[in-house]
């Protein structure tokens, strides 16, 4: 049995991702009657409103809890937590010293998915002990699989991490918004700069998907003297390099913040 604490939106992005998968056998902690609900109806799993029952039934037990949250779930399920149990925690700035600074069992995984996993086009990092069989490894893997890529780094990486893939796609989402504003100001329809704005940022995602390089990509549109050289120019003139530096900076160090629990 596979268990979740928790029944967000990133909950329910896996859970879509392992049944459509095949994976079955899937057990859901959620507080909120109208979410278990829905999940049971959407996904066909099992919902309860306790994290012990999770967690004495489930060999894997994914904590999905904001990181507020994670000292009383840690508590209400502790003792229940045996050796042969997997714990996987999806908060940010939580550390695996953390984790078993509470719980007996050293089967621990710290995962850093993002928000495209609802689409399955997630990017997830995973940090883990040296206690893992490779069997163990292959299926909490194929979990995170089933929603996109997975990357394995050693845990000092994390907080980076959290910053560029876990709050990316928000700063991504800005920086479209931005886009379209200016396509309006411009004299376009909001539909029309939006169609204009997604669709370049998908083709060029896919450009950069072939391995070309970011700096490649950028000389091979940019003439001298041309329209997209005065562009770069006031992007550079306003420091925008540095400008988002200093926001993946601040995602970092508030990541860091949040793990500052041991």
């Amino acid at each position: 049995m596979i268990g979740f604490i928790g029944g967000g939106n990133m909950a329910e992005a896996l859970i879509k991702g392992m049944t459509s998968h095949g994976m079955k056998d899937i057990i859901v902690a959620e507080p909120r009657i109208d979410r278990t609900k829905y999940l049971e109806r959407s996904y066909g799993v099992k919902t309860t409103h306790s994290n012990k029952e999770v967690a004495s039934s489930s060999s894997i037990i994914i904590l999905a809890v904001k990181p507020q949250a994670m000292a009383a779930v840690l508590d209400d399920i502790a003792d229940t937590v045996t050796d042969e149990k997997t714990i996987v925690s999806i908060a940010a700035g939580i550390t695996l010293s953390y984790l078993q600074s509470t719980l007996k069992t050293k089967r621990l995984l710290r995962v850093m998915p993002n928000t495209p996993a609802m689409i399955q086009e997630g990017m997830t990092v995973m940090t883990l002990c040296d206690c893992f069989s490779d069997k163990d490894m292959a299926m909490v893997r194929e979990i995170f699989m089933s929603v996109g890529k997975v990357l394995t780094l050693p845990e000092k990486y994390m907080n980076a991490v959290t910053a560029l893939s876990g709050s990316g796609p928000a700063f991504f989402a800005l920086f479209v918004e931005a886009f379209i504003k200016a396509g309006v100001a411009m004299g376009l329809s909001g539909e029309n700069a939006s169609e204009l704005v997604i669709q370049t940022l998908i083709g060029t995602a896919k450009f950069l998907e072939t391995g070309m390089s970011p700096e490649k990509l950028r000389e091979m549109v940019t003439s001298p003297g041309g329209t997209t050289a005065a562009g770069l120019k006031a992007f550079e003139d306003k420091e925008f390099t540095p400008l988002v530096i200093g926001a993946l900076q601040a995602a970092q160090k508030r990541a860091e913040e949040l793990g500052r629990k041991e």
